[in-house]
């Protein structure tokens, strides 16, 4: 009898059970996938907001300086000593190093000569004057001098133009009288010394025209607001023809930096009082400075534009679109700011945690060309650039290879990511400044003299009308030129004001320019 086969059939039912649990699974495996996939976006959210919040806070916070620790040996980590190496060389100079308090302590700046002396002399006692010794009457010999600084309130003297007037006693007639003199305004109380002291107030110092209303009033003296803000807008009126020679100036050079902050103006046409105005800042690059401000409603590359438009030669901006116009235009080069692509890393730096990531790594890379610039800083043209394609090109090369190497390793939207492809964007504009040894590694001079426009519009908030807006224009880039050329602000504007009335030509009025000016007389002029 044969033996019965086992039945090793899987019932339907089961079958239908277990395909089931099959496809259930791999579902649970597909949701699996998809939820670790989604927490790997909340990962990459969450650090990317994390990175957000440690930069806004070091914005806000932190230092605004891009120093970093030991910056002459940040960029060769190699070379750089631990910490233990640093207190252990710290030791070593101290025991081998005498201790000299004398020449550690800080030296005084001596007074300067030229200000006016008051002597006080102090004298000892009649009695101290003959020696307890021997009864003899003693003799100076000498006077130990120190100085002290006084200060005096703002002085106010009234100048009173007395014409003489001449006539014929004989005739009764005939009568003569002395021309008027030529000053700034005619029929006002306003000296040119004065107007230029108002101006330096509001435009260099910072001072609004309401606080020197209360100035002058503690000091008895009645100057409203209105009346100064008048000599104001009249006095840039003036200086508009010195304005548009400074412009023509820039124009004609062949290296202008550009850059451009935000201004607030009330009273615009068409326009809300919330909505963000522009003051556009241009630097002649070469030669002697000049530094042009000019105030318009909106940040649209049209106005660099058009207030360039027959400029020939490089220009030195950021990386913002609104001069892409100028890569278009064939007889302008484009150089993009090396310092605003090392300060995207540098903010990297400032909140990271890892001491060799890729920022610190292009902070290295960056700054080794900075060293470059240093070193050169005093050499003449030709020198600068062939010293440049001798070390800053081989350097450029070496930073292009690891942009290549390390630009996907990092989220595109994270500050690394955004650094690297700003740096890769522009990479071949960045690098233009080795072509010519008469170019900035960066737009740090523009930089420069906006910083004291944006220190002074957080003291008057805000340009009331456009006119006011236009006049600041025309006085920042007088005085902003002026301190370019290391004069006395005020002593300058005064000279400005006192000659302008007498000028009758461009001639004229270009002796009145820093740039133009009698060596003499700029002498006379200088800080």
């Amino acid at each position: 009898m044969k033996p019965m086969k086992k039945n090793t059939s899987i019932p339907k039912k089961y079958k239908l059970l277990y395909e089931s649990s099959l496809h259930e699974i791999e579902k649970n495996k597909q949701d699996i996938i998809r939820l670790e996939e989604k927490l790997n976006l909340y990962k990459v959210e969450n650090d990317f907001l994390k990175e957000q919040f440690r930069l806004t806070q070091q914005r806000q916070f932190g230092s605004s300086s891009e120093k970093t620790p030991l910056q002459d040996k940040l960029f060769d980590e190699a070379e750089m000593p631990h910490s233990e190496e640093i207190e252990e060389a710290v030791s070593e100079v101290r025991e081998t190093t005498p201790v000299e308090h004398k020449k550690s302590q800080p030296k005084r700046k001596p007074l300067p000569d030229y200000l006016p002396r008051e002597a006080r002399v102090h004298d000892i006692p009649e009695s101290d004057k003959t020696c307890q010794d021997c009864g003899t009457k003693k003799t100076c010999f000498g006077k130990d001098v120190s100085e002290q600084l006084k200060v005096i309130p703002a002085q106010f003297k009234v100048i009173q133009h007395q014409r003489l007037k001449y006539c014929c006693k004989s005739c009764e007639g005939n009568v003569s009288v002395a021309p008027k003199p030529m000053v700034l305004f005619p029929k006002s109380i306003a000296d040119a010394s004065l107007v230029a002291y108002t101006i330096i107030l509001k435009y260099v110092d910072h001072m609004p025209l309401y606080r020197q209303e209360a100035i002058w009033k503690r000091n008895g003296v009645d100057l409203p607001r209105n009346t100064t803000c008048a000599w104001v807008i009249k006095a840039a009126e003036l200086c508009e023809p010195l304005y548009r020679l400074m412009k023509q100036q820039v124009i004609d050079s062949n290296y202008v930096q550009a850059d451009e902050t935000p201004v607030q103006v009330l009273n615009e046409k068409d326009r809300k009082n919330t909505q963000k105005s522009y003051m556009w800042v241009y630097r002649k690059a070469v030669g002697d400075p000049i530094i042009l401000y000019e105030y318009q409603q909106t940040r649209q590359g049209k106005h660099a534009e058009h207030f360039l438009m027959s400029f020939e030669g490089y220009l030195q901006t950021d990386a913002y679109a609104g001069y892409d116009w100028a890569e278009k235009c064939s007889g302008i080069t484009r150089i993009v700011c090396m310092a605003h692509a090392r300060r995207y890393f540098m903010d990297v730096v400032k909140t990271s945690k890892k001491k060799n990531g890729l920022a610190h790594q292009a902070v290295d890379l960056i700054g080794e060309l900075y060293r470059i610039e240093k070193a050169i800083k005093n050499e003449n043209t030709d020198a600068r650039y062939k010293i440049r394609q001798e070390q800053a090109k081989p350097q450029l090369d070496k930073m292009r290879r690891w942009l290549n190497e390390n630009i996907g390793k990092s989220p595109p939207k994270s500050a690394i990511g955004k650094a690297m492809k700003y740096l890769m964007t522009n990479f071949e504009k960045l690098c233009t400044y080795i072509d010519d040894g008469r170019l900035h590694i960066d737009n740090n001079l523009i930089e420069n003299a906006i910083r004291p426009f944006a220190v002074g519009k957080k003291n008057w908030l805000f340009a009331g009308h456009p006119d006011g807006a236009k006049a600041g224009a025309i006085l920042y880039s007088l005085l902003m030129t002026a301190k370019a050329h290391n004069l006395n602000q005020h002593a300058y504007l005064t000279y400005v004001f006192d000659h302008l009335r007498g000028c009758e030509s461009d001639e004229d009025y270009l002796k009145l320019l820093p740039t133009d000016m009698d060596l003499e007389q700029r002498q006379k002029l200088t800080l």
